[in-house]
Parts: C-alpha cells; sequence; structure tokens
C-alpha cells in the first residue's frame, strides 16, 4: 500500500514562495526516484523537478533558478521549494515515486494539489 500525499498548495500573489511537502509510505523511500510534476487544464502533464536516491537533482528549464527539490531520508519526505512564482506556474502539481526492484519498474503518483498563482 504506497501512498504519496502532497500538502501546501494554495493561493500565492505572483512574486511569492510557496513550499510542497509529499509525504511517502509504504515503499522503499532511501532508493526511490522522486519527482514533481504538474499539469494545467488542457495541457499535458509535464516534469517540474526530480530527485534521485543519490540525491542528483533536475529542473525543466521554466523553473531552474526558482525552485528547488529536496528530500528527508528521516521523515520520508520530499518538497519543492518554489520562489518567484509566476502566473503559468499554476496548475495541479503532483508527487511522484519511481522504484526498480527485481519485480521490475513501478510508478506511483500523489493525489495532487492545486497551486494558483495570481497577479
Amino acid at each position: 500500500q504506497v501512498q504519496l500525499v502532497e500538502s501546501g498548495g494554495g493561493s500565492v500573489q505572483a512574486g511569492g514562495s510557496l513550499r510542497l511537502s509529499c509525504a511517502a509510505s509504504g515503499i522503499l523511500f532511501s532508493t526511490a526516484d522522486m519527482g514533481w510534476f504538474r499539469q494545467a487544464p488542457g495541457q499535458q502533464r509535464e516534469m517540474v523537478a526530480r530527485i534521485t536516491a543519490e540525491r542528483t537533482e533536475s529542473y525543466a528549464d521554466s523553473v531552474k533558478g526558482r525552485f528547488t527539490i529536496s528530500r528527508e531520508f528521516a521523515t520520508l519526505t520530499v518538497y519543492l521549494q518554489m520562489n518567484n512564482l509566476k502566473l503559468e506556474d499554476t496548475a495541479v502539481y503532483y508527487c511522484n515515486a519511481v522504484t526498480i526492484y527485481y519485480r521490475g519498474r513501478s510508478e506511483y503518483w500523489g493525489q495532487g494539489t492545486q497551486v494558483t498563482v495570481f497577479s
């Protein structure tokens, strides 16, 4: 019973900041690659940020320099610090986990949290 539960979304004025959290359970967190994706209405889901089990970070070009992904192994939590938010950042943000065990590759998703940026 894998669970990824996002929190921290809300409404924020352009230029402001939000910090999203993803609490994981039922997963070998220490070996999982974690990520944040987002999807706006009528748009494809896109990768925002990834962090591997080795803590290597990757970012979409649109958020580089503004967003930071991190993970806390002790609390099984992944964070997305979002600074200097723009109107185009408005979307539902989803936590993602990928594991590769001897049985194969597995992928899991949280239910999403809404981020709305207003002017």
